[in-house]
């Protein structure tokens, strides 16, 4: 039986997305603060993108009538 004082081990973290170095607990999931930075760099760059999935892959249209304006007033 294992003792209940002993410090529990650390769970193993994945390895860092960006680099594939084993993850620190303090810059989880990535292992250092530099891997953190370009992370964050990709995402103001706007490098992380969703795909459209909207009626077939078409693009949005700022002209389709049915568009809502979230300006408008309602009422």
């Amino acid at each position: 039986m294992s003792d209940p004082t002993a410090p529990a081990t650390p769970a193993r973290l994945p390895p860092c997305p960006i680099c594939g170095r084993p993850g620190e607990a303090a810059f989880r999931p990535f292992c250092s603060k530099h891997c953190s930075d370009v992370d964050l760099g990709r995402w103001f760059s706007e490098s992380y993108r969703v795909p459209d999935q909207s009626e077939g892959g078409q693009n949005f249209d700022e002209n389709d009538p049915r568009r809502v304006d979230p300006d408008d007033e309602v009422g």
